[in-house]
């Protein structure tokens, strides 16, 4: 004989499961897009550190330098650049000016292009995973605190590429989005290469993956919660 189911969807357990599941969609979007930016760092992140390190304590022309940090920086929401390193090694290789007019063009072309991305097939996948009334309170929450947490997370790594790309399938517009991150990258680079000026290189490499730290630690202290109702 089979057995049929007397759950009826009006009941506690099976109202139950499917908040769980209108709780999980949500999350699981998160996990996504954290992901996007953890899983090279952890394959190859290291690795590739170092070996961008040395390329660019090279003696190659300036030109060349400076083409090489905007292209790395550019890829940085994809790819595990160390966006410090290579920001105070541009300075140490083509002064304050330059390498943070360098640093601050790549950080916010990848920036940009990861938004754009975003914006065009993130909403998509952010439908399948979230329910509408979920992603009108996430649409909310961007505009309210978006900007805040673009400034914050911009310093810190892993942080900052989640949040372009998660803010992406939200309804945050690009004025909204830009001015804060820009500002933000310039004053950035301009510690970073300052950093990489005027200390002393293997000093200022040192501190460079340090402060992100310090960063992170800030970052978290000021973090924008929304009040409970």
């Amino acid at each position: 004989m089979v057995r049929t189911s007397n759950r009826h969807p009006s009941c506690p357990t099976f109202r139950l499961s499917a908040k769980m599941r209108d709780l999980l969609k949500p999350i699981l979007l998160v996990l996504i897009v954290l992901l996007i930016p953890i899983l090279p760092f952890i394959g190859f992140g290291p690795w590739l550190e170092k070996w961008i390190e040395s390329q660019l304590r090279q003696s190659l022309p300036p030109v060349v330098v400076a083409a090489a940090v905007v292209g790395l920086l550019s890829t940085d929401v994809f790819l595990p650049i160390p966006s410090s390193v290579v920001s105070t090694v541009a300075g140490n290789a083509l002064g304050i000016a330059a390498g943070a007019a360098a640093s601050w063009a790549g950080m916010t072309l990848g920036a940009a292009l990861g938004f754009a991305l975003a914006r065009a097939f993130g909403r998509p996948l952010a439908m399948r995973f979230a329910g509408r009334e979920d992603l009108e309170r996430i649409d909310r929450a961007s505009d309210r605190f978006g900007p805040l947490v673009l400034v914050l997370a911009r310093p810190v790594p892993v942080l900052a590429e989640a949040s372009v790309l998660f803010l992406g399938t939200t309804r945050l517009g690009w004025t909204a989005f830009f001015l804060p991150v820009a500002l933000s990258n310039l004053g950035i680079a301009v510690v970073y290469a300052a950093l990489g000026n005027l200390v002393q290189l293997p000093i200022a490499v040192a501190a460079s993956i340090a402060l992100p730290l310090v960063a992170a630690a800030v970052a978290r202290r000021f973090w924008p919660k929304e009040k409970e109702p």
